[in-house]
């Protein structure tokens, strides 16, 4: 199901039973899997990796360089980075081209769950059913079955797959 206001571009894969809802974006290169679910406003730039039984809340930004493994929960107002040194202009005062950047990857791992506006920053590992925090900003990786909050996030414990604390 795609809703009629979102842009799909042709050259995006999107997976059998994935519901595409209002003002969804999704660019070029991007893979989406089967059973995913992306809410309102949800933007996906273009070469990310989306795996099955994923679903994004609305208004969430994953940009170039992101891979989200199958089972993971993305809270509404997620903010996915990838550029370290972000500038609008490069150091001759031009504005920024291609050139002038490097993406730095993030991974987040099977069954793992964000919280509403969290941001996670370039580089980033978030680990198999790990869970951040609501409004966490995750500067660094995330343990496997690990839960994380704060700014910057930090460890607080350990959860089960269901997400509990343990």
């Amino acid at each position: 199901m795609i809703h009629d206001s979102a842009h799909v571009s042709d050259e995006a894969t999107i997976g059998e039973g994935t519901r595409v809802w209002d003002w969804v974006q999704v660019r070029e290169g991007a893979v989406i899997g089967s059973q995913c679910n992306l809410g309102k406003s949800v933007y996906i730039d273009r070469d990310v990796h989306i795996g099955n039984k994923v679903k994004i809340q609305n208004n969430v930004s994953v940009f170039e360089g992101v891979t989200i493994e199958d089972g993971v929960f993305v809270g509404p107002h997620v903010c996915f980075t990838n550029d370290k040194l972000p500038r609008a202009v490069n150091a001759d005062f031009e504005p920024s081209s291609a050139d002038d950047w490097e993406i730095s990857e993030i991974l987040v791992k099977r069954g793992a769950s964000i919280g509403a506006n969290a941001t996670i920053l370039p580089g980033v590992t978030v680990g198999e059913f790990a869970m951040v925090g609501a409004g966490a900003v995750v500067t660094k990786d995330v343990a496997d079955y690990t839960l994380v909050m704060g700014n910057p996030a930090r460890v607080v414990g350990k959860v089960d797959a269901a997400g509990h604390r343990v």
